[in-house]
């Protein structure tokens, strides 16, 4: 076993031989979007970025559904399955089957199986003093789909946050390999500050924070400045307080998205300072239009912190 529980790593990997391991995941979550099929693809892409997050290839998937067919009926069951295999296509994943059970509640994603060398595996525990901290999407996912549910959302900032939240982490995962990258977590539900959180816990390091250069969703900071930011955000905050140092002058809004969990969100990239700049050069050519450097790795630090400027 070369990941498994500990360490807050994205998937789980065992090691069959000297050229392979096999890495698993599991990942699911109720609606953010009324769409059906937006929700299935959302809920597949985010499943998948997990394998990604190790740098390794998925190969297969399994459905999990829980949904009330008595009450929504067959056919949104269906668009929901057809948006998870919309993004199982597009990330050439063979769909081999899965399970299904009755419940008031909806609930959909994916167990995904995947490959990698094992000693190509990116960690969320390998940063190191001096390495930059790219991210390559931006958030705000939180806000802007609490801002839909009050009917507040534009047409513009609903178009982002979807195709956001469906957009795959593959190309920028292939581009880390490539560059040997070995410090890597994706931002799902724990926010921004959460997940370079378990980073600096993991790696023994501390983490400062460049706010101004996070990338945010349209509409984002307006969202959060009208106080549209959903209850995970707080929980967020409550329980990494204790690692995370907000600076006194950083806007409410900015630092209610810091904490703003998301769903299929970007990956954090630990890069060495001499190289990061064109790294992102190289992201951005490849068709990750988004990435930026948001952060430094300034220190070492057994207690793991994160400063946010």
């Amino acid at each position: 076993m070369l990941a498994g529980i500990g360490g807050s790593e994205d998937a789980g990997v065992y090691k069959l031989n000297d050229q392979t391991a096999l890495v698993q995941t599991l990942d699911f979550f109720t609606p953010i979007v009324d769409d059906p099929r937006v929700f299935g693809r959302a809920a597949a892409a985010n499943a998948l970025s997990d394998v990604y997050a190790m740098g390794a290839k998925p190969i297969t998937a399994m459905n999990v559904v829980c949904f009330p067919t008595r009450k929504l009926g067959i056919d949104k069951l269906r668009q929901v399955l057809e948006g998870g295999l919309d993004v199982l296509r597009e990330a050439g994943v063979s769909l081999v089957g899965g399970h299904s059970v009755e419940d008031d509640e909806p609930k959909y994603g994916m167990s995904v199986l995947g490959i990698v060398h094992p000693e190509k595996i990116m960690r969320n525990s390998a940063l190191a003093p001096g390495d930059k901290v790219v991210l390559t999407k931006p958030i705000g996912v939180g806000v802007i789909a609490t801002s839909i549910k009050a009917g507040l959302g534009s047409d513009k900032s609903v178009a982002d946050f979807e195709r956001s939240i469906c957009a795959l982490n593959n190309i920028a995962s292939e581009v880390a390999v490539k560059w040997s990258i070995r410090a890597c977590t994706d931002v799902t539900g724990f926010g921004l500050a959460g997940h370079l959180t378990e980073m600096a816990l993991a790696s023994k390091c501390m983490i400062r924070v460049n706010s101004a250069r996070v990338p945010l969703l349209k509409g984002a900071y307006d969202a959060a400045a009208m106080g549209l930011v959903p209850a995970g955000a707080y929980s967020n905050r409550d329980y990494y307080s204790a690692w995370v140092i907000v600076g006194s002058g950083l806007p409410q809004a900015v630092c209610d998205l810091m904490f703003d969990p998301q769903t299929s969100g970007g990956l954090l990239l630990g890069v060495p300072a001499q190289s990061a700049a064109a790294f992102v050069e190289d992201l951005n050519r490849a068709g990750v239009p988004g990435a930026a450097i948001i952060a430094d790795v300034i220190d070492e630090d057994p207690e793991g912190s994160v400063e946010m400027t």
